[in-house]
């Protein structure tokens, strides 16, 4: 090693040359081409992190969300990179013109670009079948791996040599072969700005496609900037510098480095899931932030004397170790400073990525030029080291899935990896010194208890915790004993307090079909949803859900026993659809979270109709959408899309709850309309009604009173407008929008959407149904809507008898329109009995107002008569 290291030494402390090769490129007299280049370097970077934006887009429509798919297919890409960096070097260094090898390449990206924009879809839907809905892991991996790397080969290997033929130009123009850290920093300071376009301009302007098109043009201007500047440049044949054997112990730095970073990166993320949005534009932000320090760092090192001696690569790596431990130490302030930065949107939540990424990243950066400068002493050529590097980057998420992850935790992991850097240090006498302060905040962090993320509510505690490598899922309860399902500490996936509206959502749609007997249910929350679907007769249940840890923790919400009867699958929903063959009579789809990053892609017209292949003949597809999280654009693009591929849909309420008001958009696959005949037998079978009476489906009024809008009224509520589609993603761009209404009183969006749509009984019972029927529903559905004014209009959270007073005329109002409307007629009995204790006066006033509001019901008439003369 220390032959090695002097080997190292050695070339970092000669001259800056200009070698033969690049002098033959140097063109005196023009002075203004070594600053054109620069544009040019950072353009490549610009186009080439564009593109790895929206290909992991496209990827996940046909991979899915899983992590290991999601993994797989950044290592296929990484792979790319790495091939290319080894095969294209030699063939660069030898090259007549860099100038025109970096063209070529340029001019391979992108038109493997464009080609993509029909490739990629059309790989993915090849694959899906191949691979099936419950593939083994290890299957699942290798096609996530292959899909990209063979898919994308031609233009990730052009861009692993990008960088090669760029450092080969810019040393030559600057007369400067000491130039790869700033070659390298220019470029990941363009990836910065292509990682922001494209997720903040690009991709919600243009969709995939255009932004593809766009980057594309992007690679083509770069190709013909650098042969216009190439002009006046004389063919010959180079000199090739003679590459000197690169050190074992340099390979392996490179290696491990490239490794640790990405892994860091990802660890990160992950721990930020669990505070931040987790909207594209959240993913953006830390990987721009990450970028954006890895180029400052990289141009900082370039300008600040570029030794590449032992004792500054010792200094850069401990500071990398000792900034990895910062961050890890950071991790319980993070809550705090995202929720303070909550108001500031987007800019907020880059402001805590910075705060995250900044300093480790810079001195990441620095060390990879450090490293990468040693190669091209060695080589005279940074060809290798990006290769070599990339390998490492390359089986990073494997690593960090497989092995930290669940082995370590998240924030241990992160720990874990900073020491990585400290392993790294040069054999000398300093190592002692540079390790000791990396050991010393490593320890301090190990002697404390692991910080939690996980928010416990006010007098509650946390019952049980499972980390995985996609989500922390968590059940905590509160003062009142309630248990609740949250992921990653912000999304609430439901509890025991809601266990009644879940068993609707399953009832509801099992209900409109007249006989069904097979069942899918996409995506579980607590399983209440799915094991409602086992209590009604005759009906086989099969479940997906997309995370492990979520599955682990449904005993804690119902039984065990029940969930043996039914057939849980970990998958991504999407895949899952997209691959089976089996088919159902109805398929139901839980509440997707619209502004979390991947939710977006289970509303799209292209999910729908793969939906629509698995419906048996009359079949339906009930899609949940929770109001409370969406805006009205978004809820409008859904139904745009939903329409497109059922036709005859339709949408109905869960429930008469403002704080949680969900819409369900049914659609046939045949576009039968309702069964009234049916439904009334199914309601009657006494097996059934044990199931849905206690749920308040006592008669079909009380189904039907769910209705809200039929085809008609849906398509003049959506209007014109985006669909929301897998190559415009309308509700994923929308994301930002969508975490606003989390702020907005949870049933604006209800209100706004009742307030508008006029549900219309001949599109529900037919032209020809009973004009008797027409008018009850009428007159129900005005009830419906007065209620539910009534509840969002109520003030604050009264309790008792000051709840008494503010409700009660309201109430009263609501049965007055509708006698047969339930949720006004109960809870009006049940204050009037209430009263009877505390004020019976009151008690008969209330008695005597319900008679009148609905004189044809004799529970208040009996009522007032138990109650005895004034």
């Amino acid at each position: 090693m220390a032959s090695d290291s002097k080997s190292a030494t050695a070339c970092s402390d000669r001259a800056p040359v200009l070698s033969a090769a690049d002098a033959m490129t140097a063109r005196p007299g023009h002075a203004n081409t070594s600053w054109a280049l620069i544009p040019i370097v950072a353009a490549s970077g610009f186009a080439g992190l564009g593109y790895e934006i929206v290909w992991t887009r496209q990827l996940a429509h046909a991979l899915g969300t899983e992590m290991m798919a999601v993994l797989g297919a950044v290592a296929g890409f990484f792979c790319g990179l790495a091939i290319g960096a080894f095969v294209l070097d030699r063939p660069i260094r030898r090259a007549r013109s860099p100038w025109r090898a970096f063209a070529l390449l340029e001019a391979v990206i992108g038109l493997w670009g464009v080609v993509c924009i029909w490739l990629l879809p059309a790989a993915g839907r090849a694959l899906a079948p191949l691979v099936g809905g419950e593939p083994a892991v290890p299957v699942l991996w290798a096609a996530s791996f292959a899909l990209p790397m063979l898919v994308l080969l031609p233009a990730t290997m052009a861009m692993g040599g990008t960088l090669t033929a760029l450092e080969r130009i810019v040393g030559a123009t600057w007369k400067n072969d000491r130039v790869s850290s700033g070659v390298y920093g220019a470029n990941t300071a363009g990836a910065v700005a292509g990682t922001l376009a494209s997720a903040f301009l690009l991709l919600p302007e243009l969709g995939l496609s255009g932004s593809q098109a766009v980057l594309a043009a992007v690679n083509g201007c770069c190709a013909f900037a650098v042969l216009a500047l190439d002009r006046d440049a004389v063919p010959r044949e180079m000199a090739v510098q003679a590459a000197a054997p690169v050190p074992a112990r340099l390979v392996v730095t490179l290696f491990v480095t490239g490794m640790l970073g990405i892994a860091f990166e990802m660890l990160v993320v992950r721990l930020a899931a669990q505070v931040m949005q987790g909207t594209i534009y959240t993913f953006a932000g830390l990987l721009a932030a990450y970028l954006f320090g890895t180029a400052l760092g990289g141009l900082a090192w370039q300008r600040a004397g570029r030794s590449t001696s032992d004792v500054s690569l010792g200094w850069l790596l401990a500071g990398t170790s000792l900034a990895c431990l910062g961050t890890a130490a950071l991790a319980p302030a993070i809550a705090r400073i995202a929720e303070a930065a909550a108001d500031r949107g987007i800019g907020g939540e880059i402001a805590v990525a910075v705060a995250l990424f900044l300093i480790p990243s810079m001195l990441m950066g620095a060390v990879f030029g450090l490293l990468a400068q040693r190669v091209r002493d060695n080589r005279g050529t940074l060809g290798l080291a990006v290769g070599i590097n990339a390998v490492g980057a390359c089986i990073a998420p494997l690593v960090s899935v497989q092995i930290l992850i669940p082995w370590f935790g998240a924030w241990l992991a992160i720990v874990l990896v900073a020491l990585g850097y400290v392993l790294l240090l040069p054999l000398r006498q300093a190592a002692l010194l540079w390790a000791a302060a990396p050991a010393l905040a490593a320890t301090t962090l190990l002697v404390r208890p692991t910080p939690s993320m996980i928010k416990v509510p006010a007098g509650g505690s946390l019952l049980a915790m499972r980390e995985g490598p996609m989500a922390t899922a968590s059940v905590v309860n509160d003062a009142s004993g309630a248990r609740y399902l949250e992921v990653n500490g912000r999304f609430r996936m439901g509890g025991t307090s809601s266990m009644r509206s879940d068993y609707r959502q399953a009832m509801l749609p099992l209900l409109l079909h007249p006989s069904p007997r097979q069942a899918l249910f996409l995506g579980l929350g607590t399983g209440a949803t799915l094991i409602g679907g086992t209590k009604m007769p005759g009906i086989a249940v099969r479940g997906v859900e997309l995370s492990q840890e979520v599955v682990d923790l449904l005993p804690w919400f119902v039984n065990p026993d029940d969930l043996r009867r039914t057939r849980i699958t970990v998958a991504d929903a999407r895949r899952y659809v997209a691959a089976d063959t089996s088919l159902y009579d109805a398929v139901i789809a839980d509440l997707f979270h619209p502004a979390l990053d991947g939710s977006g892609a289970l509303y799209t017209t292209e999910h729908f109709d793969a939906v629509r292949r698995r419906l048996a003949p009359g079949g339906i597809f009930c899609q949940w959408l929770p109001l409370y999280q969406l805006d009205a654009p978004s809820l409008r693009a859904i139904i745009r899309s939903f329409l497109a591929v059922y036709p005859g849909g339709s949408a109905w309420l869960n429930h008469y709850s403002v704080f949680t008001p969900m819409l369900a958009l049914i659609g046939p696959r045949d576009g039968a309309p309702l069964d009234l005949a049916a439904l009334n037998i199914r309601l009657d079978d006494p097996a059934i009604a044990a199931v849905v009476r206690p749920l308040g489906f006592e008669s079909s009024i009380d189904l039907l009173g769910q209705y809200l809008a039929g085809p008609h009224a849906l398509s003049a509520y959506a209007g014109d407008g985006p669909q929301n589609t897998d190559d415009y993603p309308f509700v994923t761009f929308d994301a930002e929008h969508n975490v606003r209404a989390l702020t907005a009183p949870p049933w604006s969006l209800l209100l706004e959407t009742m307030r508008t749509v006029r549900p219309n009984a001949a599109e529900l019972i037919g032209a020809t149904g009973s004009e008797y029927l027409a008018m009850r529903l009428s007159s129900y559905w005005a009830a419906r809507n007065r209620f539910l004014e009534a509840g969002a209009a109520l003030p604050g959270e009264p309790r008792g008898r000051a709840l008494i007073d503010a409700a009660a005329p309201s109430l009263i109002d609501t049965v007055r329109l509708s006698p047969e409307f339930e949720p006004a007629y109960r809870p009006l009995l049940s204050m009037a009995r209430t009263l009877t204790v505390s004020d019976r006066p009151a008690a008969r006033r209330l008695l005597e107002a319900i008679i009148a509001a609905a004189p044809d019901r004799n529970e208040a008439r009996q009522m007032l008569g138990e109650l005895g003369a004034p």
